[in-house]
């Protein structure tokens, strides 16, 4: 439900006569219990909760900097592999080979 929609039930409450505060305590209630609903769906609703949410984040943290290494490491390969192509082209073109009999 949208902000708009939702206010324009509550406006629509106090004019047929509902007190404002009783309305807003009533959409904060109703907020807080589907809140707590998804919460217990996604199996969040326990006091370890936040410790395995902080365990979850780390991990994810840990993933992405071992993804980037990773990525960092493959290019570094790479351009050590191109560096040596490169330079062995350049003996070749030069006569190195020539040098070493």
């Amino acid at each position: 439900m949208s902000g708009a929609v939702l206010a324009q039930l509550m406006a629509q409450g106090a004019a047929k006569g509902a007190d404002l505060m009783t309305l807003r305590a009533i959409v904060e209630d109703a907020g807080e219990l589907g809140a707590t609903r998804a919460l217990t769906r996604l199996g969040l609703a326990d006091d370890a909760a936040q410790r395995d949410m902080a365990e979850l984040r780390d991990l994810l943290a840990a993933w992405r900097d071992a993804k980037r290494s990773a990525w960092k490491a493959g290019f570094a390969w790479v351009a050590r592999v191109a560096g040596a192509v490169l330079l062995a082209g350049l003996a070749m073109k030069l006569g190195f080979a020539e040098w070493l009999r």
